[in-house]
């Protein structure tokens, strides 16, 4: 079976979150996996994606977007040991789905950037747990 890579969002998938999600918080698991070399840009997929978070920033700052968590995965402790760990893993908290959407949408959103400088990622909405 071929692999499959996921670096765009999927527009049915993009459309259930928006109808689905409540007014509350949304926090965001992003888990990415670098090009070795991007020719767009003439550097490392890291170092694409750093020039697409430091273009991005202005756009988290407007959306009121908070970066829980920015890091690189190290060990498995429970699961297979041949699984790829990903590159680096970004958890962000944004208070709403609209600032979410304003955010991506917003004209000059450097997404291109993003693209470019993954060969794989996976995004996935997050949400806490009702207390019982």
């Amino acid at each position: 079976m071929d692999e499959q890579y996921f670096l765009n969002m999927n527009p049915g998938q993009v459309s259930d979150f928006v109808k689905n999600t409540s007014g509350a918080p949304v926090v965001m698991l992003n888990m990415v996996k670098y090009k070795t070399f991007v020719p767009e840009t003439g550097m490392t997929g890291k170092e694409s994606y750093t020039e697409y978070m430091r273009q991005a920033t202005p756009f988290f700052l407007k959306a009121n977007a908070e970066i829980v968590f920015y890091g690189a995965p190290k060990h498995i402790l429970i699961g297979p040991e041949s699984d790829p760990l990903w590159d680096d893993v970004l958890i962000v908290k944004y208070h709403s789905v609209s600032d979410f959407m304003a955010m991506i949408k917003a004209e000059g959103y450097p997404s291109e950037l993003r693209t470019q400088a993954l060969a794989d990622s996976r995004l996935i909405h997050c949400a806490p747990n009702k207390k019982k």
